[in-house]
């Protein structure tokens, strides 16, 4: 399964959309600082996820969710 996630930062309450196969490994690595953008905003709470068998339509959802009407979407029914 390829799930699709939006993690909260505790830090400062901004929001960070991801695609992963495993989303706790995923938000422990987050939580780790093991990427250039959450080295600087953890800790992290999984405020949400999605999972899809198929794998381009989760990266094609997690796209939708960064761009403009994707990101209203989720600000008001996913947050």
């Amino acid at each position: 399964m390829h799930c699709v996630y939006i993690l909260k930062s505790l830090k400062d309450g901004s929001y960070y959309t991801g695609c992963t196969e495993n989303v706790q490994k995923r938000l422990i690595e987050h939580n780790a600082g093991s990427s250039p953008y959450s080295s600087t905003k953890a800790p992290f709470e999984l405020v949400w996820h999605c999972a899809f068998q198929d794998k381009s339509k989760a990266l094609a959802f997690e796209k939708y969710l960064k761009q403009g009407s994707g990101f209203a979407f989720a600000k008001k029914h996913l947050h």
